[in-house]
């Protein structure tokens, strides 16, 4: 194919290199005089200028990407348009070898050099590119296409026989096509009733008996033509009866009739499932695989064919279909070309599915092809571009495999036997490298390659030696501690190896397990029973009880571990109920420097409905212990409720304050939940700190989801609007259906709503509405612009598939992180997007586009963090910006060794006393630096 293209590359170069096509030809059709006025020329100059720039670009992203299809497709169409005939055969010549083209391509292709062609040189070439054409998929309008043009050249030597060959091949492709198949049986007839009118003797004349043989001759061909398509069901084959009743001149036979009747009634049992194909929408994969279902019970080895090319026509990246038609064609045609050649198509369009490469080596084997081209295959099949790591290790255990078969092992030596060694030793060597740093792992953890390797080398080299030393090297890769690989090692030894490295391996099996330690332990006496000595049984109960018991003493060990820290949890949980008990009576007691207003207190949370749910973990700015400009800026204002504040008023007495603190704290509804009713209420979080009505608002919203009974918005002390409230409905179903509005947009903010769970009766649970696994349907892109809306990225995705839906990732407040999760019909889709998209310019951004596959959250282990040291200092002592890089405490020692457990009103902490030193301290509050000064002077 590639050699086909480049010769006729060769043969357009020795022409001019300004041809263009006619139809392109900016004179052709009139004179040369230039009659348009200058501003359209100037206008024409500069679309050709811009056009030249984008071909140009397309052409460079084409050499960074050359499975980008949509560029092949643009740069096709630009070249076209500006009819640089050698370009764009170049082009075209390109996107061949890399993918099947579909029918629409390949008939601009051929239409273009058909205008072309003048000389029979040139027609050979297109005789050339329709064969080409006719491989890619089964296309009627192709077809007939060809058939046409080879009219053409029917006054060539053996014309008229050619035309017939290509009429006949293309019968027996598309002839049984319900819909279409009736226009190349038709085109076939009207060539042959052309050649039966120059074969009519002049008039009056009497035809010689050569003339009369050949008029019987092509009679008989017309007929035979009428018979063999009035007995396959058609479309409009009344119109084609109707039509041969006419023409001949004889009766129709019975056996014509029947058949005729007979392909009537099989037509019926097509049509509604023609029909449904008709009203179907693309892709159709419904509609055709029950067409398929159907004629695979009819059993008729060519309809089935048909109908899996008519639908991988449309539906082209469908991996399974084109599994399901391979594995049909190597079990019932089992046809050379035809096996083979699908087998291509279809890695071709679904370069990406390891399975599809898989078959065609092994159709290849199967059909005896040549050991180069198998491996050549191969060696595509390593650039194909593989979503996942284990798929490189099931291709490269496919072609150990078939390396495996071609070895004859009753030789000592042999070139095939180095041949699998040395690809045993590259595939360890590539999975290591290659697919470990574009994955960060193997994709084989097991070794089995490895494994493989060992049984080849102990079962049919008979080379234990070599065996031991790849076991050795899968040791040491981290599966020493399981014990099934210890006993898969002992298997190969007790059949090919001898006892004593049985032994070796089943002792150094004991010490190493950590999984199933008393499985192998039994295995040992089981050996040491059925072949040992005294002294190694002996040695073995020694060695399998020290081992069992350091395992039940670990495990007691664990055990109480565990049960300590969930003790430490309990009484965690304890002394930071006290300390914040502390902490209150310790602000009630602190006296309030003059001109300052008393400080509402935030941290009487269970009057404000904190006791049970979801609660935030962020607080508004000015709420709760606020310091700074809150603490100025609360001198200018006096709380008037729950919803505002008045204007600035002159400072009251602190006495005053006190009281009118505890009179609005008295004023202000307590919210209280009520836990039983958890199944129809919700939590809804993330909302405006300056919503004005919460209650009216949210109402308004909730409504389309039910009635709704109450909706409690939660309030600080002061009045302000806590951004969370609880949504309670009559009904549960209205609670579910309420759900459904997670993450919709309320005033400039993405709501969250979850379902209203008491955490602590449930600390663990969490709500996350979507998948941390792998989704090979769904994209993850980063790198997209800000400014980039869902609408604008559905335009770019939707070219390479059925987009079902498309997230943009934002923060809490509704701002864009220029990530979003493409979610498509089938994994197909989702990968052909992949191999196009990636890399892509948006908006001058260059986007980076991955099958979905969410890193695993670390969560801490409770047997891991009971190693950390007693005096180890949680992180929340740090403050906002983390841990310092230098881990230099700036607090004076003397600071540090205050043993009150009582905090000095002074300090504005609490410090624990040390029977309560575990507990992880408060967070201290900001100091400013005179306030800090007057701590050092009073030490």
């Amino acid at each position: 194919m590639a050699a086909a293209g480049a010769e006729a590359a060769a043969v357009a170069e020795e022409a001019d290199e300004k041809k263009r096509l006619p139809e392109d030809d900016p004179e052709s059709g009139g004179d040369s005089e230039d009659e348009g006025d200058s501003d359209s020329s100037g206008d024409g100059e500069d679309e050709e200028k811009e056009n030249e720039a984008e071909i140009q670009r397309l052409e460079e992203q084409l050499s960074i990407n050359a499975f980008d299809y949509n560029c092949h497709l643009d740069l096709i169409k630009l070249l076209r348009q500006e009819g640089e005939l050698i370009k764009l055969r170049r082009a075209r010549q390109k996107m061949s070898e890399l993918f099947p083209l579909t029918e629409e391509i390949w008939l601009d292709w051929l239409k273009d050099e058909i205008k072309m062609a003048s000389e029979s040189s040139e027609r050979e070439k297109v005789y050339e590119l329709f064969e080409r054409a006719v491989k890619d998929y089964i296309c009627p309008e192709i077809w007939l296409e060809y058939a046409q043009y080879s009219i053409g050249g029917i006054g060539q030597e053996g014309g008229i026989e050619k035309v017939r060959s290509i009429f006949e091949r293309a019968l027996t492709a598309v002839g049984l096509h319900v819909t279409k198949g009736t226009a190349l049986w038709e085109a076939y007839r009207e060539f042959e009733n052309a050649i039966l009118e120059t074969a009519q003797p002049a008039p009056g004349s009497v035809p010689s008996p050569e003339q009369q043989q050949m008029l019987c001759s092509q009679l008989e061909k017309i007929h035979t033509l009428f018979r063999r398509q009035l007995g396959i069901p058609l479309l409009d084959m009344e119109a084609s009866y109707a039509e041969y009743e006419e023409w001949s001149e004889e009766p129709i036979p019975e056996t014509v009739i029947k058949n005729y009747k007979k392909a009537l009634q099989q037509l019926e049992k097509y049509k509604p499932y023609e029909e449904a194909l008709l009203s179907a929408e693309t892709p159709k994969l419904a509609e055709y695989q029950a067409y398929i279902d159907f004629e695979m019970k009819a059993g008729d080895p060519a309809r089935i064919q048909l109908i899996y090319e008519r639908a991988l026509a449309e539906n082209c990246l469908v991996p399974d279909l084109w599994a399901r038609y391979n594995q049909y064609l190597d079990r019932q045609l089992k046809v050379k070309e035809l096996v083979l050649s699908a087998h291509d198509r279809a890695v071709r369009n679904c370069p990406w599915t390891v399975g599809l490469w898989i078959r065609y080596l092994l159709a290849m084997e199967r059909h005896r092809v040549d050991h180069g081209i198998i491996s050549e295959m191969f060696e595509k099949a390593l650039n194909a571009g593989f979503i996942q790591a284990t798929d490189y290790v099931e291709i490269w255990q496919a072609y150990l495999d078939y390396l495996r078969r071609r070895v004859d092992f009753t030789q000592d030596s042999s070139k095939e036997l180095e041949e699998l060694r040395s690809a045993f030793a590259r595939a360890v060597e590539y999975l290591k490298q290659e697919v470990e740093e574009r994955f960060s792992e193997s994709g084989d953890p097991s070794c089995t390659i490895m494994q493989n390797w060992a049984r080849v080398e102990a079962r049919l080299c008979n080379n234990m030696q070599k065996a031991r030393e790849l076991w050795d090297n899968i040791m040491t890769k981290g599966n020493a501690k399981y014990a099934n690989m210890w006993l898969e090692y002992y298997n190969l030894e007790r059949a090919h190896g001898d006892t004593q490295h049985c032994r070796k391996a089943l002792h150094r099996a004991v010490q190493c397990t950590s999984d199933y330690p008393e499985h192998v332990c039994e295995v040992l006496l089981t050996l040491e029973r059925i072949e040992g000595t005294l002294e190694d049984w002996d040695a073995a109960v020694q060695k399998t009880e020290n081992r069992l018991a350091r395992v039940s003493e670990q495990r007691a060990k664990a055990a109480e571990k565990e049960a300590a820290l969930a003790k430490q949890e309990e009484e965690k949980a304890e002394q930071r109920k006290q300390a914040r008990a502390e902490k209150k009576a310790s602000k009630k007691a602190k006296k309030t420097r003059p001109g300052d207003k008393r400080k509402a207190d935030d941290d009487d949370e269970g009057e404000w409905g904190q006791e049970e749910g979801e609660q935030p973990s962020k607080r508004h700015k000015g709420d709760g212990d606020g310091d700074g400009d809150g603490v100025l800026f609360e001198d200018m204002e006096v709380e008037t409720g729950l919803f505002g504040r008045s204007g600035p008023e002159k400072p009251d007495h602190p006495a005053n304050q006190k009281e009118k603190a505890s009179t609005s704290r008295k004023d202000i509804p307590k919210v209280l939940h009520d836990s039983s009713k958890d199944n129809v209420t919700v939590f809804v979080s993330n909302l405006s700190y300056n919503m004005t009505d919460p209650e009216g608002k949210l109402k308004e919203l909730f409504e389309s989801c039910g009635e709704v009974a109450e909706i409690r918005p939660v309030f600080s002390n002061k009045g302000a609007f806590r951004g969370y409230c609880y949504v309670e409905f009559k009904e549960e179903k209205s609670a579910l259906q309420a759900l459904g509005l997670d993450r919709k947009v309320v005033e400039g903010r993405p709501m969250f709503v979850s379902p209203c769970v008491d955490k602590n009766k449930n600390p663990n649970f969490k709500v996350f509405r979507y998948s941390t696994t792998l989704e090979k349907h769904k994209l993850f892109i980063s790198g997209l612009p800000f400014s980039c809306t869902k609408e604008e990225l559905e335009d770019v995705c939707k070219a390479h598939g059925n987009v079902k839906d498309i997230r943009l990732v934002t923060n809490r407040a509704g701002k864009p992180k220029g990530l979003a999760y493409v979610e498509y019909e089938n994994e197909a889709q989702a990968s052909q997007a992949v191999l196009k998209m990636d890399g892509l310019t948006v908006k001058e951004h260059v986007i980076k586009v991955a099958i979905s596959n969410p890193p695993l959250r670390k969560v801490p282990d409770k047997t891991e963090a009971g190693k950390a040291s007693p005096f180890a200092v949680p992180r929340q002592v740090y403050g906002a910006r983390g841990k310092g890089r230098t881990q230099l405490s700036m607090m004076p020692r003397a600071l540090q060794r205050q043993s009150n457990p009582v905090a000095k009103a002074e300090n504005g902490m609490v410090q624990n006393s040390p029977a309560t030193s575990s507990e992880p301290p408060e967070e201290p509050k900001k100091m400013s630096n005179a306030d800090f000064a007057k701590m050092l002077l009073k030490k």
